[in-house]
């Protein structure tokens, strides 16, 4: 699996807010205007929303990075328990990526990643939380979405990704992306349980010849 370098902080959510909090109350301490204090405030939140955003964003793609997915895979997986709901997850895997780096460049790669991640987003709901899990596999959170919802707009990319027009210094050429999907039903008590079967679903569908949708067994 090729990395691609990205820009992210693996800083925890509640560390980010008690720095903030704390820095936020000594400025209030120093014996300056209250008008430069607010000016100093406003400079730091804006700082604290930048850092807070890098941390978990994944900074070649733009999608929410493998941190964030953990976080949320595991809330949403309670929260379908505690309130009995529908829960589905694709993982998405880019086809022979190791060629396409081989072949036009690591540039190139990350170009395709850039492509595929804004693809992902055109297709899926605003609902579906899109991430870049690492290398080049994508992760997506559906809620409230049984299995036979959330093959839909699976394929749905599938399609879009093969028959996009990619090019890359002057030279087109196509790409296709292996997807496993699986919902989570009573069998399954733990998000590393759906993790599992969702992960056998995708290799299912790269060891079926590829481009291809494949749900759980």
């Amino acid at each position: 699996m090729e990395d691609n370098l990205e820009l992210s902080f693996d800083i925890p959510d509640n560390v980010l807010d008690e720095i903030q909090h704390n820095i936020e109350e000594i400025i209030q301490s120093f014996p300056i205007p209250d008008d430069n204090k607010l000016d100093v405030i406003k400079k730091i939140n804006f700082m604290y929303s930048q850092t807070k955003y890098l941390s978990v964003t994944d900074g070649l793609t733009g999608l929410y990075n493998r941190r964030h997915f953990e976080c949320n895979f595991e809330r949403e997986f309670l929260r379908s328990e505690r309130y009995n709901g529908k829960l589905s997850l694709a993982m998405i895997d880019i086809d022979f990526f190791k060629k396409i780096n081989d072949t036009y460049g690591h540039g190139c790669g990350d170009y395709v990643l850039k492509e595929i991640a804004y693809l992902a987003l055109q297709t899926f709901r605003k609902t579906d939380m899109v991430f870049r899990y690492g290398g080049e596999e994508f992760a997506v959170i559906l809620t409230e979405t049984d299995i036979s919802k959330a093959i839909i707009p699976c394929e749905r990319l599938r399609k879009n990704v093969e028959e996009y027009p990619f090019v890359y210094g002057g030279e087109a050429f196509k790409v296709t992306i292996s997807v496993g999907v699986c919902e989570k039903d009573e069998s399954i008590t733990s998000p590393f349980e759906l993790f599992e079967r969702t992960d056998k679903a995708l290799y299912r569908a790269k060891n079926s010849g590829r481009n291809t949708v494949k749900p759980a067994d």
